[in-house]
């Protein structure tokens, strides 16, 4: 293999590892977007469960069961 054919092959891992990191920085792109977003709705849970206007307990009586 000459030296022509080395930097050929040397260019073609190098683009092919370009697309590859442009492709992984989308995914952390929106895994990190999931996360905030599932955290917003975690700390709007938690507020809703820790709300004084909730002075009553809850009972299992008043849910109407999944299957329904």
């Amino acid at each position: 293999m000459n030296d022509e054919q080395r930097i050929t092959e040397l260019e073609i891992r190098l683009a092919l590892q370009d697309d590859l990191l442009d492709e992984l920085n989308q995914i952390i792109s929106r895994q990190q977007l999931q996360i905030d977003q599932l955290s917003a709705a975690l700390h709007a849970l938690q507020q809703t469960q820790a709300s004084p206007d909730q002075q009553t307990p809850r009972s299992l009586f008043d849910e109407i069961p999944p299957h329904y």
